[in-house]
């Protein structure tokens, strides 16, 4: 028997594949087939089976596509209603392959439709997968339901379930159980989530917040209480979940590529209306940009920034500073299902703005001539205050918002480390052009310490 942990770093993603005689079962894949069809044919195996543990919120699932195109039978809870061929796996079914018995168990709290897989071999439960339920050392958010999928449920009644999900599911099994999760530290679907891939059940009800002894009560309002915000794709992709989306190579072949734009004759083809994501580093974007662009740099969680600043639906042109670059950000876009809205990639070497820079001298002697601006988490400015008088508007919703920053004085931007900055600062510097906006970029760092 083989468990091969599979892992998206940008989206803190794990997936499964489970080898035993030559036959293979994956659970919650993400959208690109490769290493999974790579893993199979260096294993010589048969991928026979995919199992959904939910529809998953933060990522574009591949179940459909390794359906069409291996045969494989694809598992899921029959609460889900899924729009796509699927066999029911609920409490007391099982699926056995090889030496291998895989059993799925109800676990509702993060999603009315979770279920957890144990893994059975030679008659003993030795892991179990537990898809967003439970995670080292934390438990699923339960607040990600109430407008998405086909069982709308409110947040408080979905941690309930959860309270009892992992005490009268969970915590039953035995200690040696080893606890495989589908995320890991820096996703949204959890709030203080471990660095570690992998656990024990014994492990776990020794340091896990949420296996502790405390009251049904206490633990729905631990749980519910001081959630990460939620990006504006989640729903969007629990529906394409449900559904199934089309194969990556296809959807991604669909989208237009543009000539390179090296001019400003380039640009004439551009619908000034739509917004550019421009991924090229801050340095480059600030030296020169176009209009109604958006910086959310290629590096770090890109995909994550790209779902919480742009509406599901809204169309959007895509540039990036090589074609090496771009390609690899098509594929990464399609992580969750925003291929479908990009009107036109290309290649930028061009802009016609160029942003200010900010005199940190003068900034760090005179803040108070400066409009400062905030624009981490709530939590995490209530938290770690660095300017008494910063207004603070959380990176999601500067948008829907701009109107609330004064103007009359120059604005300078911050969040915690400069990434998510640069997209502040360009979102402001394209709405308000009477002052100067400035992003602290890193300098944040001399001031935070």
């Amino acid at each position: 028997m083989i468990i091969e942990q599979f892992e998206d770093k940008e989206l803190s993603h794990y997936s499964y594949a489970i080898l035993s005689e030559s036959k293979l079962v994956l659970i919650d894949p993400a959208r690109d087939t490769e290493l999974y069809l790579s893993f199979a044919q260096r294993h010589k195996a048969q991928i026979v089976g995919v199992i959904e543990t939910h529809p998953h919120a933060d990522f574009i699932s591949s179940h459909l596509e390794l359906q069409q195109s291996t045969g494989a039978k694809i598992y899921c809870s029959g609460l889900l209603d899924s729009e796509y061929p699927s066999e029911p796996f609920d409490e007391g079914d099982s699926l056995t392959f090889g030496k291998i018995k895989l059993k799925a168990i109800n676990t509702p709290g993060h999603s009315p439709d979770s279920i957890c897989v144990v893994l059975e071999l030679d008659g003993r439960d030795k892991a179990v997968f537990t898809g967003d339920t439970l995670f080292i050392g934390d438990c699923g958010r339960p607040d990600l339901r109430e407008k998405a999928g086909n069982i709308p449920a409110k947040r408080e009644e979905l941690a309930r379930q959860m309270y009892h999900s992992l005490r009268d599911k969970l915590m039953e099994l035995d200690d040696t159980v080893v606890v495989y999760p589908s995320h890991g530290a820096g996703t949204l679907c959890g709030k203080s989530l471990s660095e570690a891939s992998q656990s024990t059940i014994g492990k776990e009800k020794a340091t896990n917040w949420s296996l502790k002894e405390m009251s049904e009560e206490a633990f729905v309002k631990a749980l519910t209480e001081d959630q990460p915000f939620i990006p504006n794709y989640f729903a969007f992709d629990v529906k394409l979940n449900k559904k199934g989306a089309i194969a990556l190579h296809d959807s991604i072949s669909a989208v237009e590529i543009g000539k390179a734009i090296n001019s400003a004759e380039d640009t004439t083809r551009l619908d000034k209306k739509i917004i550019i994501i421009d991924t090229r580093s801050s340095e480059k974007f600030k030296d020169q940009h176009l209009p109604n662009s958006i910086n959310i740099m290629a590096e770090g969680k890109f995909e994550t920034w790209l779902g919480s600043i742009l509406l599901p639906e809204e169309p959007f042109f895509l540039a990036a500073e090589n074609s090496e670059v771009l390609n690899e950000l098509l594929k990464r876009v399609a992580k969750i299902g925003y291929e479908l809205f990009i009107q036109e990639a290309f290649v930028l070497n061009f802009g016609e703005a160029k942003s200010a820079k900010i005199d940190l001298q003068a900034f760090r002697l005179q803040p108070e001539n400066y409009t400062i601006v905030d624009i981490r988490n709530e939590k995490e400015a209530n938290d770690e205050p660095i300017f008494s008088s910063a207004i603070n508007i959380p990176l999601p919703e500067l948008r829907e918002r701009i109107t609330e920053i004064p103007s009359e004085k120059p604005i300078a931007v911050h969040c915690a480390g400069g990434y998510r900055s640069a997209a502040g600062s360009s979102i402001i510097e394209d709405h308000i052009s009477t002052v100067a906006v400035y992003d602290l970029s890193k300098a944040i760092n001399d001031f935070s310490k």
